[in-house]
């Protein structure tokens, strides 16, 4: 550590304003030793097409019986995984920040390969509203996957499953809907109306049809082991439907299950949650990187590990996050920031070990 920083005298704000001159400035160098890494639309427009191609190829694979199931969903998943940390990025406008088209086509067709996930044209508003609020009442995109609640069989399952996260906490979700609608200042009812039905319709027309489809497959099959135990033989249709079903479960849904579920376990343990400081990001993100997350963590980019460095670097893409992790960790482990609290798992994501103090407004560096 520089003997001209001393973190025992600085605010969070100068600790947070320290880590971001330092990542950034290593971002700087690594472009410097590597100039190619400058063409961040190439390399954005690679990533993707790499991913749909590995996605194809994994998916032909397995129906062509080249490779079993147990095979393809692992890998779909991972080619998937990098679809969505670009997806990160173009929300923030790291890609085709002078061609809108170009961002927002690649996020509809980064949309598609990931029918899981909310709209990425909702979520820019989410996501980017997360950042400014990060860990309080109105992030609604935090409380969407989970963070905040008890941990359990519930949020087991809610982790999975967005359609769940929504229909075992009905109240919970409309409060935090309505927090964020609120954070948004409308300026009258039509307006509040109107944000309001966005986020309620944030999976539609993708994410509703796979919610649909997914649903559709998994109960046809509690149906299709049911029926005979009740001496019922089925619909002669069924075995064909669940045939088709089961070729796009193996190539597409269980893949997006896999993908969902781990990126959420991380990111909803990683990020605190109900007691932090509005603005502040020392108590926004902990740095989780254990051995025994890392079969998650290779199903969403190493997020644990690499995301907190996001909340206090906003501008560096996914893949420089990665290659300059050791220097980051090395700067926010200097300035406080906690790594592996596995404290928050029985806290339900507070940032405060004891009793936590009245909440303040903290200017963001």
């Amino acid at each position: 550590m520089s003997q001209h920083v001393n973190p025992n005298r600085m605010s969070d704000a100068q600790k947070s304003e320290h880590i971001r001159a330092v990542v950034l400035q290593a971002g700087v160098e690594l472009r410097q030793r590597h100039p190619w890494l400058r063409h961040q639309d190439a390399i954005g427009v690679t990533v993707m097409t790499v991913s749909l191609l590995g996605m194809i190829a994994s998916g032909w694979a397995y129906i062509a019986g080249q490779i079993p199931w147990w095979v393809c969903v692992p890998v779909t998943a991972i080619f998937a995984s990098f679809i969505h940390e670009l997806e990160h990025d173009l929300i923030h406008q790291m890609y085709f920040r002078d061609k809108p088209w170009a961002n927002s086509l690649m996020l509809g067709i980064g949309w598609v390969a990931r029918a899981s996930t909310v709209s990425p044209f909702v979520r820019r508003k989410l996501h980017l509203h997360h950042h400014k609020v990060s860990g309080t009442e109105s992030d609604l995109e935090e409380r969407g996957i989970t963070n905040g609640e008890r941990w359990g069989i519930r949020r087991l399952l809610m982790t999975a499953d967005n359609l769940l996260g929504i229909m075992l906490r009905p109240e919970t979700m409309r409060k935090a809907l309505f927090a964020y609608v609120k954070a948004q200042k409308p300026r009258d009812k039509q307006e509040f109306t109107s944000l309001v039905r966005e986020q309620a319709s944030a999976f539609f027309p993708i994410g509703t049809l796979y919610n649909l489809v997914f649903h559709a497959w998994l109960a046809l099959h509690l149906f299709a082991w049911v029926a005979p135990l009740l001496g019922y033989t089925g619909p002669g249709w069924l075995g064909g439907v669940l045939e088709k079903l089961d070729v796009l479960g193996v190539v597409y849904m269980l893949p997006s299950l896999l993908r969902t579920f781990s990126i959420q376990f991380i990111s909803s343990n990683m990020h605190y949650y109900g007691d932090v400081e509005a603005r502040n990001a020392m108590q926004q993100c902990q740095v989780l990187n254990p051995w025994w997350l890392m079969p998650l963590q290779l199903f969403c980019f190493n997020f644990g590990s690499t995301h907190a460095i996001h909340h206090f670097a906003v501008k560096e893409p996914f893949y420089i996050r990665q290659w300059n992790a050791g220097i980051a960790h090395k700067v926010m482990r200097e300035m406080g920031v906690r790594f592996n609290d596995f404290g928050t798992f029985k806290r339900a994501n507070r940032f405060h070990r004891g009793p936590a103090p009245v909440p303040t407004q903290v200017r963001s560096a």
